[in-house]
């Protein structure tokens, strides 16, 4: 026989029970949105990066690859940070980059993105990351993997001029874009 405060105490723990499953649901779901993001980031990171290899802006010691402009993306949704490394890793990999720069390419744009995401709520620093990274990084892959003739400090520059090109130009006008679109583009509710 059941007292009135067993009876009670059921009850009360049947709705938590249906809020937690629902709650178990919608982070399920979130985690869903969130791998679909960072896939997707990742194969247009791919597509562009092809893309303006064709035309063979994408390497060499002025660099304006435009799918540099993606790391914007961190500001808008945390998916971004590995679709971009994965993106850039995959880049790398496919366009037959020599492996140190598969792995400190990819770290550069990893340690971008993740600048990125750290500074999303400062709409005009948020570029800064992925050009300083890249204009730290990649200078020396190219001196001592690619043995390309020139100094690094000749090939930071022309690195970060391609980094401002790609990141904050492109980058700014990729912002504006998406920031009108953000709630339906990006939601990660």
């Amino acid at each position: 026989m059941l007292d009135s405060g067993s009876y009670s105490n059921i009850e009360c723990s049947r709705p938590s029970t249906r809020k937690t499953k629902l709650k178990e649901k919608q982070m399920r779901n979130k985690k869903v949105l969130l791998i679909v993001q960072a896939a997707l980031i990742a194969a247009i990171y791919v597509v562009l990066t092809y893309f303006i290899s064709a035309f063979n802006l994408a390497s060499g010691a002025i660099q304006v690859r435009i799918s540099e402009a993606l790391t914007i993306l961190p500001v808008f949704t945390p998916a971004a940070i590995p679709g971009l490394f994965i993106g850039c890793l995959l880049s790398n990999l496919l366009t037959g980059c020599m492996p140190l720069d598969v792995v400190f390419g990819s770290l550069a744009t990893l340690i971008g993105a993740c600048g990125t995401y750290a500074l999303r709520k400062h709409k005009w620093l948020a570029p800064l990351p992925p050009i300083v990274a890249n204009t730290v990084i990649v200078p020396f892959v190219l001196a001592y993997v690619y043995m390309a003739e020139g100094t690094i400090p000749f090939f930071m520059l022309t690195v970060g001029i391609g980094e401002v090109i790609s990141c904050y130009v492109l980058g700014m006008i990729l912002y504006k874009v998406l920031n009108n679109y953000r709630s339906v583009i990006f939601k990660n509710e």
